[in-house]
């Protein structure tokens, strides 16, 4: 009898257990032997200790929000004994388990693909959900079930795209992860993102992914940009090299070659067949006219100002960059009261115009820069600079217009206001002043002016005061006549000396001069 009843206590104690543990679909599993009780309660913690709410069904805990994949829980459940168990054993019994959520990561990253076939992604583990694209525009598919594979589809010869999974249908996805695939070939065969001769931003990175791994195709040594790069090669994997520009990268409409180490094979343009190359080139793209107004109303060589519709661009290189080949949208309007009608019909928004040419000019002169009236790769450059430092031209805004009838005069206009009304001479019939609208190109104090007489003969004039070239040999100065108000010069404008030393000052380079009827 004592012997029955021991047998009876050691059946009860081993079937009356509780365990805790992972399961191949749910976050865990706790599992209850027949004389164990009932679970009366479980519960699941974050890394930060946030409570995570759960579905229990079958023994089996599932989470209601979706968690990270490699996320760290916690798991705890309570089980309440039978009544008749519980004086011997205690009331409740705790169970704790410290897990992981699942992380499926591909088995192979660099898959040699046959052309034509499938191009087929295996993982470590069954996966529930995926999506696929480029950095940030992946798309997603749904699964009908979990998998180990992932088929593509057919694709190009070679290339690299994102894919991010997610172990269990609970989970987010999982970080991007880039697969390549490569068509089978004796040599090294290379990817590159962007393809060679696609469009290319100037702050975009350049990702080189070869078949084989860097260390057996390269070695040590590593490509070279021309031309020179502000930037660093980065080796996110063992088969991938990534050039990260800094500051303004390359630079607006700049052909940008890659010379590498040593030869490999690329799949041609038309995307069949192999050949080998050993330099990749790209063409960055010009920047933007209308944005290139924009950023000298804001720097303050217009009579414009410019807001944006929306939020201003960011003051980084990137966002700048960006803004300099696609304008954003916003309104242009003008700076000062009593504009001049001269100077207003001169500016159009987007188009090419003198008032423009005149700003880009003033901006190159001020920065010491090759003055041409051309926004190359450095106005570009300084311009952005200067916008990302918030860098504004304090001086205000000149303008001076010349009545070419007589009475001849010439009108400086400032900031809103007319400083000076002014008598003045232009070219005599044989030597007339040119009609329509230049940019002083040069601003000379004191100089020697010399050319040619109608007659043929020359002139040498030294000691001319307060000299702005705009047009050729045409510029505004001071000369002693006896009169002035009717053509007199051979196409320059001619000034008393107290009015042109008054204008000097207001019409350095790229100050707009309009001559007219």
């Amino acid at each position: 009898m004592l012997v029955a009843l021991v047998g009876l206590v050691g059946v009860v104690l081993v079937w009356s257990g509780a365990t805790l543990g992972s399961d191949a679909t749910a976050l865990a599993r706790v599992a209850v032997q027949p004389f164990g009780g009932t679970l009366v309660r479980a519960r699941a913690f974050g890394p930060n200790g946030g409570a995570i709410p759960l579905l229990v069904r079958g023994g089996r805990l599932t989470p209601r929000v979706r968690l990270a994949p490699g996320e760290r829980i916690s798991v705890e459940v309570v089980i309440r004994r039978p009544g008749w168990l519980a004086w011997a054993l205690g009331t409740t019994r705790r169970e704790r388990l410290t897990l992981r959520a699942p992380v499926a990561r591909p088995s192979e990253r660099w898959l040699t693909v046959s052309a034509g076939s499938v191009v087929r992604v295996r993982f470590d583990q069954p996966v529930s959900a995926v999506a696929e694209g480029t950095s940030g525009q992946l798309a997603f598919r749904p699964l009908s079930s979990a998998r180990r594979s992932i088929a593509l589809g057919r694709r190009a010869a070679a290339g690299s795209v994102e894919l991010a999974a997610a172990a269990r249908s609970w989970e987010r996805l999982g970080a991007p992860v880039v697969i390549s695939w490569f068509p089978p070939a004796r040599s090294p065969v290379l990817v590159s993102s962007p393809a060679p001769g696609a469009r290319l931003s100037p702050a975009a990175p350049i990702r080189l992914t070869f078949s084989k791994p860097l260390a057996t195709v390269l070695g040590s040594a590593r490509p070279k940009l021309s031309p020179h790069t502000r930037g660093r090669w980065q080796q996110p994997d063992s088969h991938t090299l990534v050039f990260v520009p800094s500051g303004l990268g390359a630079g607006l409409a700049t052909h940008l070659r890659v010379q590498l180490p040593r030869a490999v094979a690329m799949v041609g343009p038309s995307l069949r067949g192999l050949r080998t190359i050993r330099r990749l080139e790209w063409t960055l793209p010009p920047g933007s006219l209308l944005r290139l107004q924009q950023l000298l109303a804001q720097a303050g060589y217009l009579p414009l100002d410019w807001q944006p519709f929306g939020p201003p661009v960011a003051r980084t290189p990137s966002a700048e960059l960006q803004a300099a080949v696609e304008a954003p949208r916003g309104r242009f309007g003008w700076r000062y009261p009593n504009n001049p009608a001269e100077l207003r019909a001169l500016w159009s928004a987007g188009q090419p115009n003198a008032i423009t040419r005149g700003a880009v000019m003033m901006f190159e002169d001020s920065h010491g820069l090759a003055v041409d009236g051309l926004a190359g790769v450095r106005v570009w450059q300084t311009l952005l600079a200067d916008a990302i430092a918030g860098k504004r031209r304090a001086s205000g805004y000149s303008y001076v217009y010349v009545h070419s009838s007589v009475p001849q005069s010439l009108t400086l206009w400032h900031n809103g206001h007319t400083v000076l009304n002014s008598p003045g001479n232009t070219g005599v019939p044989a030597a007339p002043t040119q009609l329509g609208t230049f940019p002083v190109f040069e601003h000379i104090a004191v100089g020697t002016m010399s050319g040619t007489n109608p007659d043929g003969s020359r002139y040498h004039d030294p000691g001319i005061r307060y000299i702005s070239y705009f047009n050729g040999g045409d510029a505004i100065h001071a000369f002693n006549r006896a009169s002035f108000g009717t053509p007199q010069s051979l196409g320059c404008v001619e000034l008393p000396l107290s009015s042109a030393a008054k204008v000097w000052p207001y019409t350095p380079i790229g100050t707009l001069v309009t001559i007219e009827n």
